[in-house]
């Protein structure tokens, strides 16, 4: 029995291994929160050095005082200067803008330009027939020839090719809102027959064409000026006899947007201090 209590007592020592971590353990989440966390910080920045200067007022007042866009006690800015802060809303595309407008005329100056290339009746006038999209609109001059490609020289009759033109034109035209111009202009040679001067033939050439584009398609009261400049405005002012200063231009002016109709406001006359009270009747 002695001998059993003195025996040595035997200690026996078990290690568990976790599983939590895998190989690596954990750490690499807690870098990649970091640098997720990083990135959103360097995004907000980006966003705000890209703001007004008003919405960067804004987000100072925030950090400073939390509590100036809940309650105007000891804030910052007033419900006023809060509206402004914010960013303005989007400007929506409108369709009569006038980026957009300049685009619908230059498709339509190259859907003209394709119609009469395509079609070899016109195929002298090609050279001719200047089509080109500004601020003022789209213009198509038709330039002349030295023999008079239009029209007659010193007439203002246009040619039978040059009124199918005009019609073909016309229908184009007649399918736009957009009002149209019609301008004639000269050379400086003067006219040599008596009591008609270029301001005459000028006016007569738009005139003329005027009336091939009404009866070619165009809508009544579409044409809404028709102009003669004689020479006062070559084409070539260096050369004012040149050939190429007679010309016939058809002016389409871009599209006003609709302006909207205001209010109106009606307000009741005064009364009148010489009428009787209603109450003070028959007293």
């Amino acid at each position: 029995m002695d001998e059993e209590h003195n025996a040595p007592v035997r200690i026996i020592i078990k290690k568990k291994r976790g599983h939590g971590g895998g190989h690596h353990g954990g750490a690499w989440k807690v870098a990649y929160a970091d640098f997720v966390t990083a990135m959103m910080a360097l995004f907000i920045v980006l966003w705000i050095v890209g703001q007004s200067a008003a919405v960067k007022q804004a987000i100072s007042a925030y950090f400073k005082d939390p509590g100036v866009f809940t309650s105007t006690k000891g804030g910052l800015l007033s419900d006023a200067q809060k509206t402004a802060a914010l960013p303005p809303p989007p400007v929506p595309f409108e369709a009569g803008g006038a980026a957009a407008e300049m685009e619908k005329l230059k498709a339509e100056a190259a859907t003209i330009e394709k119609a009469i290339s395509g079609t070899p009746e016109f195929k002298k006038f090609v050279d001719k027939i200047h089509l080109t999209v500004t601020e003022e609109g789209l213009r198509i001059d038709l330039v002349e020839a030295s023999e008079g490609l239009f029209f007659d020289i010193g007439k203002a009759q246009c040619k039978p090719e040059t009124v199918k033109l005009l019609k073909v034109i016309a229908g184009h035209l007649a399918m736009l809102q957009n009002p149209v111009v019609i301008e004639g202009y000269t050379d400086a040679r003067p006219y040599v027959a008596s009591g008609y001067s270029n301001w005459d033939l000028s006016t007569d050439r738009a005139n003329s064409a005027r009336n091939i584009m009404e009866n070619g398609g165009l809508r009544k009261n579409q044409i809404v000026q028709v102009r003669g400049f004689a020479d006062r405005k070559l084409r070539v002012p260096d050369k004012p006899m040149d050939f190429s200063n007679r010309r016939v231009s058809i002016l389409v002016p871009p599209e006003k947007p609709a302006t909207p109709a205001k209010a109106e406001v009606k307000t009741s006359p005064p009364p009148n201090p010489a009428a009787p009270a209603s109450g003070n009747k028959g007293k």
